[in-house]
Order: C-alpha cells, then sequence, then structure tokens
C-alpha cells in the first residue's frame, strides 16, 4: 500500500474531515449529566445502536484475522459470526429488559443490584484488566501496523496518531461522539470489504470457481469432532458461552444499548446488529479465501495467511478505491478503539470514583470520566514499545484469556436472571472459583511441554470444549453453594429476575414488542439455519 497515490489519499483525508466533523457535531451539544457523557443521554435510535454495536466489534485486527482465518481455514468461523446473531437476539429480548428496567450505567452495577457489591468490585476490576491487556494494547498495534504497511507511514507515528486522534474526540464528546461516528464508519467499513470482495470473485471466475479451486473443504463449516482447533461440538456448544459473555454482559459491547431511547428501540437495535453479523462471512472471511485461490493459481503470492487482505488490496484494487480500503480500515479501528477507551472511562468512574465519592456531582463525574480515557491513552502510548516485542505466541495467551474468564461471568448473569435463588455468596464462588481454574488451565497450557499424564490432558483440551466444561463447573458450583446459603430477598430481586418481575413490569416490557421485530427475529433466525446448512460439507 506504499503505492496509495493522490486520490487514495484525499479519500482518507476526507474520512478523517467526516470523522471530526461529526465528533465536532457532537462536542457542541450539551453534556451536562453523566446520562449525557457516558450514555449518550439515553437518546439513541435503534439504527445507531445496531450499527454502533456492529462497528464497535469489528476492528481492524478482526478484519484482517477473518480475512487470515479464511485464507487457512475456510468458512468455519463463520460460525462465531452467525452465532453472534443469535446471542444478539438473546440480548435483545432477554437482557436489556433487565438492564432497562435497572436503570444501570453499567454491567457491574447490574451484578451489584442482583446480587452484592462485592460482585460489581469483581466484575468492574476484570473487565478494566482485560480491556487494557488485550483490546487497548493490541488495537494500538494493529494501528501502528495499518499506518506502516497500508500508507507507509513509520509504525510509531501511525500507532501515536491513531492514539490521539482517536482519543481526542472520545475525551471531549464521550458516548455519543463514539457511538455516531461509529455509524459513518460503519457504512466505511462495509463499503471498503464490499470492494475488495467483489473485484476478488470477479478475478478468480465467480463462486463456482472459487470452490473448484479452495475445494469442498474449505466450504465446510462442521468440522469432526477430532479437529484440534475447531471441532463442531466446540463451536456449537462452547463458543456461545463465550459469545453471550461477550454480547450479553461485556461493558465494552452492552453499553450501547443501554443508551438507548427505551427498551423498544435497543431491542431493535440488537436485531438490526443481528442482519450485519451476517456479512462478516461473505466480507471478511470470503476476501481470505479468494486470496487463497489465486495464490493456488499463481496469480498472487501469499506467503502468510494473515496477509490475505493487504495482497488482494495491493494486487487487485485500482487507485480509489485503495484509499477506500485503507480509510475502511481505520474507520474498524478507530471505532473499537473509542468504543473501549469509553467503556473503560465509564466503568472506572461509575464503578470505582462515584462509590467512593457518592456524593460527587454530574459535572464532577463527566471531568473524571475525561481523566480517565486521558490516562488510558497515556497507557496506550506506554504499550506501544511493549507491544513490539511480544510474540505472537503470547499475544495468543493474551486472548486466551477471555475465553477462560467468559464461562464464570455468562453463567452468573444467566444465572442471575432466571433464577432467584442464586445467592450473592454463591456468584462470588462461582467467578472466583472459575476464574482460577480458568488460569489453572493457561499456566498449564504454556507449560504444556514439560506435563505428561491428566496434567497433559488438561492442558490439551481443545478451548472451545473447555470454555464450555467450566460453564458447566459455574453453574453446578454456584447451584451447590446457593443451597447452602442465604437466599436473597424478595424486595432486593424486584425486577431484577423473571421470577421477581410484577406483572405490570412484564406488561410494560411487552408494551414495547411489536410484530415487526417478532417476524424480523424469526427471520434472522432462518437465515442463519439456512446459511450454516448450506455450508455444511
Amino acid at each position: 500500500m506504499s503505492q496509495l497515490v493522490l486520490l487514495d489519499w484525499v479519500i482518507v483525508a476526507f474520512y478523517f474531515a467526516v470523522v471530526f466533523g461529526i465528533a465536532f457535531w457532537v462536542i457542541r451539544r450539551k453534556q451536562d449529566s453523566t446520562a449525557d457523557y457516558f450514555l449518550a443521554g439515553k437518546n439513541v435510535g435503534w439504527f445507531v445502536v445496531g450499527a454502533s454495536l456492529f462497528a464497535s466489534n469489528i476492528g481492524s485486527e478482526h478484519l484482517v484475522g477473518l480475512a487470515g482465518a479464511g485464507a487457512e481455514s475456510g468458512v468455519v468461523f463463520g460460525h462465531l459470526e452467525f452465532q453472534a446473531s443469535i446471542i444478539l437476539l438473546l440480548l435483545g429480548w432477554v437482557f436489556v429488559p433487565f438492564y432497562a428496567r435497572s436503570g444501570v450505567f453499567t454491567m457491574p452495577e447490574f451484578l451489584e443490584r442482583r446480587y452484592s457489591p462485592a460482585a460489581r468490585w469483581y466484575l468492574s476490576i476484570i473487565s478494566i484488566v482485560g480491556y487494557v491487556l488485550t483490546k487497548i494494547c493490541v488495537t494500538i498495534y494493529a494501528g501502528g501496523v495499518v499506518f506502516e504497511v497500508l500508507m507507509g507511514i513509520d509504525f510509531w507515528t501511525g500507532a501515536i496518531a491513531i492514539v490521539v486522534l482517536t482519543g481526542i474526540y472520545t475525551i471531549i464528546g464521550g458516548l455519543r461522539a463514539v457511538i455516531y461516528t461509529e455509524v459513518m464508519q460503519t457504512g466505511v467499513l462495509i463499503a471498503g470489504a464490499i470492494a475488495v470482495t467483489a473485484i476478488g470473485l470477479a478475478k478468480i471466475g465467480g463462486w463456482s470457481a472459487l470452490y473448484d479451486v479452495v475445494g469442498s473443504e474449505y466450504f465446510n463449516a462442521w468440522k469432526p469432532v477430532s479437529h484440534p482447533n475447531y471441532p463442531w461440538t466446540g463451536m456449537v456448544f462452547g463458543a456461545p458461552i463465550i459469545a453471550i459473555w461477550y454480547w450479553c454482559t461485556d461493558q465494552y459491547i452492552v453499553q450501547r444499548t443501554l443508551a438507548a431511547r427505551n427498551e423498544g428501540e435497543a431491542r431493535r437495535g440488537t436485531i438490526f446488529a443481528g442482519f450485519l453479523k451476517q456479512l462478516p462471512l461473505f466480507i471478511f472471511i470470503l476476501p481470505g479465501m479468494i486470496a487463497h485461490a489465486l495464490s493456488k493459481t499463481g496469480e498472487l503470492t501469499l506467503d502468510e495467511p494473515d496477509q490475505a487482505l493487504p495482497v488482494l488490496v495491493m494486487n487487485l484494487l485500482p487507485a480509489g478505491l485503495r484509499g477506500l480500503v485503507a480509510a475502511s480500515l481505520l474507520a474498524a479501528l478507530m471505532s473499537s478503539l473509542s468504543a473501549v477507551f469509553n467503556s473503560c472511562s465509564t466503568l472506572i468512574t461509575m464503578d470505582f470514583y462515584k462509590r467512593i465519592h457518592p456524593g460527587a456531582s454530574d459535572r464532577q463525574l463527566i471531568h473524571i470520566g475525561r481523566l480517565a480515557t486521558f490516562v488510558l491513552v497515556v497507557l496506550g502510548l506506554a504499550w506501544i514499545p511493549l507491544m513490539r516485542h511480544i510474540s505472537g505466541t503470547l499475544y495468543l495467551y493474551l486472548q486466551s484469556v477471555q475465553s477462560y474468564i467468559a464461562p464464570p461471568i455468562a453463567a452468573v448473569f444467566l444465572l442471575g436472571v432466571f433464577s432467584k435463588r442464586v445467592t450473592a455468596t454463591a456468584a462470588i464462588t462461582g467467578m472466583v472459583g472459575g476464574f482460577l481454574v480458568g488460569m489453572l488451565r493457561l499456566i498449564a497450557e504454556i507449560n504444556k511441554g514439560s506435563l505428561d499424564g491428566a496434567l497433559l490432558y488438561f492442558a490439551s483440551i481443545n478451548f472451545l470444549h473447555f470454555a464450555a466444561l467450566l460453564f458447566v463447573f459455574c453453574v453446578v458450583l454456584m447451584v451447590i453453594v446457593s443451597r447452602f446459603s442465604e437466599p436473597p430477598s424478595e424486595e432486593k430481586l424486584r425486577g431484577l429476575t423473571y421470577a421477581t418481575t410484577g406483572a405490570a413490569e412484564a406488561a410494560r416490557s411487552r408494551a414495547t414488542w411489536s410484530k415487526l421485530d417478532v417476524t424480523l427475529s424469526i427471520v434472522l433466525v432462518a437465515m442463519v439455519a439456512a446459511v450454516m446448512l448450506y455450508f455444511r460439507g
């Protein structure tokens, strides 16, 4: 992408102009309350909620990684993308009503309402540490690489620029600036990806030609149980557990639904995001398969799977479209980075500062939120030299931490809304016990070469199978502990579980349902089923 010409640079410059134009428009609006700054005034419509959910999820490393997965393994990663559509419906129809009724700013705050302050502290700490160690540092590193590889700009200059530019509008504009810029970034991201896919398919000769070149195995999303990485059992039973944690309980994602003007708009936004999540298989994974096919026919050289997207861009796209793809990668990067900055500052402000200073005014809390974002920007900059020395193996271990902390948190939230008998003691026991088992697995995995017997088997279980087993362990542990601990009062749980939601509250929630929402949800499920049946090998 050092081949960028003037037209490409004009398109990239126009992208930045629009981003900061939107941010400036948002900044001019009043932000006098914490709801204004952290939840965009709780006045966001379904289209913005859905686009923001999609843009927050798709980072540049996600986009490049999906193309690499397509080049290496074909459509199997489509499982994760299509499962996300179903889990988004779970967020909208099951979790959103409880979040909306509770009036919370953060997911840890919901756990405090449902369980105890200790549960809130635990999830807040785990979330913030996880964001800093994985999302922030990895996204910044990816930004430096995007600038260096695609634009010929020095890694350090690019990484610093992306952090500073994203940090500026996130600090000043809060969540409203984040989500409204994400709407535009979603359009740019999809347009760039469609351009790569369409030109790539035309180059290889169409869908049938692609199938003939890569073979049926690349079109099989259902790998055997013995598959070392993506067995169908792991995809069906383990991956959804991680997806529930990510889409239904992670502040980074759920904060967008909390900003909706009402429960109906939040639910409709999740349905819209579910339809958008049908796209990644076709516009992110498919280009990787095309790159693999073109390398097999000798029309391009692909040394590593993760080079699939940049190689396609450099070899196939004309001037102008290269600039569009560069802008789409920057859009993916900035949307993810701004989302994690804002979500993390919300956790720091509302779950720590406000609890320590309960009398703090809204203006003080907004100042703390901005200060927290600034500190995160500085931490991100400090990470850059370290990220240059982190190996790919260590990066994978850092990412696997999410797979090991997800099952306990998913269990606590699911049991929390479906059972009134689960206690605060059980919640803490489940989260801490599950975390310790997950960390034992991580340590064993790192030292697998020196293990044998049962420990080697423990370290070698497929990570998706392990996620499913860990979830079952946490559920059983919480049920047992709940049987031997004092149940919470009905008053404390009012409106927070299905069993303790009154008739009037349930009726208000049902009043937000519409025939269109129900119909679209059924259509979405049918689409997922049809596509997954098509890719059955």
